[in-house]
C-alpha cells in the first residue's frame, strides 16, 4: 500500500507553527501532520491529516510516521527557545542538536525511499550571533550570515549547531558518499525577533515586543526587561511565514548557500513602547532591565544584512514598523482582548 505523501511540520503548536500551517493546508495545498509535545488547539488540528503528541527524540515515533507516510519536506520548528534554554542547557542541547540530527536522519531515509530530495526547512535566529559588548554591536550595523558568528546562549550554540549538521547533510555528506543521492536539501533563515498576533509570547529574549503589545491591549503594566535604547531587528509572523514557504519554493541552482539572514525593521525598545502607548492608550510600560536578558540582546546585532535572501529568492516584507502595527498587530489583537 503505498504511503501518503505529506509535509511534517514539528512544534506545530508553536507561535510560527499555527500561520504556517494554515498557508500550507489553504494556500499551498500541502497534506499536514503536525507534531508537537503538547495537543494541539481543536482548530489547528482540524487543519491537519495527523496531529501527534509526541517528542523530535522519539526514534520510535519518527519511524511509525515514516511507515505510514512519504515525507517529502520537513518543516523542523520544534525547539527549546532561548530564555528557557539557559536554565536547562543541556536539555537545551538535547532538543535542539539531537532533535535535529533525528530528524536529519529521517530526511535521509526518505530520500532513499522515494528516490527524491527531501527538503529540510529549518528557522533559524539572531541568536547564532554574538557581538562582545553593546559598543562592538553599534559599530557593527547591520551583520552578514558569515559574520560574528560567536553565540553566548545555549540557544544560539544550538542553532548554530543545527545549521552545520543540515549543511553537513545537504552538501558534504552527498559529495562524500554519493552513492546516497538523493539526499536532504537542507535550507535555514536566520530570523529576527517575531510578533505575532494570534499567539501569546512564549519566552523567546526578543518577546519583550509582543509582551509589552499583548499587555497594553489588555491594560496590564508591563516592565520590560530591557533598556530604553535596546535596538534588534523584528518582524511581523505573516512575512515569516512567507519567507518560509518562498525559501521552500527557490530553485536550487538559485541558492548560493543555505543559510540566510532575513529582517523587516528594528526600533529600540523605547521606539516600540511609544508605539504601543499610541495604539492602546491606557497602556502602562515601564523599564526594568534585566541584567542576564540584557547582556543577551547586547550580543545580537542591531539589524541583519539581508541582501542575498532578497536577491537569490525574492524575500521582501510586506509590513514595515509603522505597517505591521497599523495593518495587522494592532486590529488582530485589539479583537483578540476586546480593546
Amino acid at each position: 500500500m503505498a504511503r501518503r505523501p505529506i509535509v511534517l511540520v514539528t512544534g506545530a503548536g508553536g507561535e510560527m507553527g499555527h500561520d504556517l500551517i494554515r498557508h500550507l493546508v489553504s494556500g499551498e495545498g500541502h497534506d499536514v501532520v503536525a507534531l508537537d509535545v503538547r495537543p494541539l488547539e481543536p482548530s489547528l488540528a482540524a487543519r491537519c491529516v495527523r496531529a501527534v503528541v509526541g517528542d523530535v527524540l522519539d526514534r520510535h515515533l519518527l519511524d511509525r510516521l515514516r511507515a505510514e507516510f512519504e515525507i517529502g519536506t520537513i518543516f523542523h520548528l520544534a525547539a527549546l527557545l532561548s530564555t528557557r534554554a539557559e536554565f536547562i542547557p543541556e536539555t537545551a542541547h538535547e532538543v535542539n542538536v539531537q532533535g535535529t540530527l533525528d530528524l536529519l536522519a529521517v530526511a535521509r531515509e526518505e530520500a532513499r525511499a522515494h528516490g527524491r530530495l527531501v527538503r529540510f526547512i529549518f528557522p533559524s535566529s539572531i541568536a547564532v550571533y554574538g557581538l562582545p559588548s553593546a559598543e562592538a554591536k553599534r559599530a557593527a550595523g547591520r551583520v552578514l550570515e558569515r559574520d560574528w558568528t560567536l553565540p553566548i546562549t545555549m540557544y544560539g550554540c544550538t542553532k548554530l549547531h543545527a545549521e552545520h549538521l543540515g549543511r553537513y547533510f545537504g552538501r558534504h555528506y552527498r559529495q562524500l558518499a554519493p552513492e546516497e543521492r538523493p539526499g536532504v536539501d537542507f535550507r535555514a533563515i536566520r530570523f529576527p525577533g517575531l510578533i505575532s498576533a494570534d499567539t501569546v509570547p512564549s519566552g523567546g529574549t526578543s518577546d519583550y515586543a509582543p509582551e509589552m503589545l499583548h499587555a497594553g491591549a489588555q491594560g496590564r503594566p508591563y516592565a520590560c526587561f530591557v533598556r530604553e535604547d535596546t535596538r534588534i531587528p523584528f518582524m511581523a509572523m505573516p512575512d515569516a511565514t512567507r519567507a518560509l514557504l518562498a525559501l521552500l519554493a527557490a530553485p536550487a541552482d538559485a541558492l548560493s548557500f543555505p543559510i540566510y539572514n532575513v529582517t523587516a525593521f528594528a526600533p529600540t525598545a523605547a521606539e516600540w513602547a511609544e508605539r504601543v502607548r499610541a495604539a492602546f492608550p491606557g497602556a502602562r510600560v515601564t523599564f526594568a532591565p534585566d541584567a542576564r536578558r540584557q547582556a543577551i540582546v547586547d550580543s545580537w546585532p542591531e539589524d541583519l544584512d539581508d541582501a542575498r535572501a532578497r536577491r537569490e529568492w525574492g524575500f521582501a516584507p510586506r509590513h514595515d514598523l509603522d505597517g505591521a502595527l497599523r495593518d495587522y498587530l494592532v486590529p488582530a489583537i485589539r479583537q483578540r482582548y476586546g480593546s
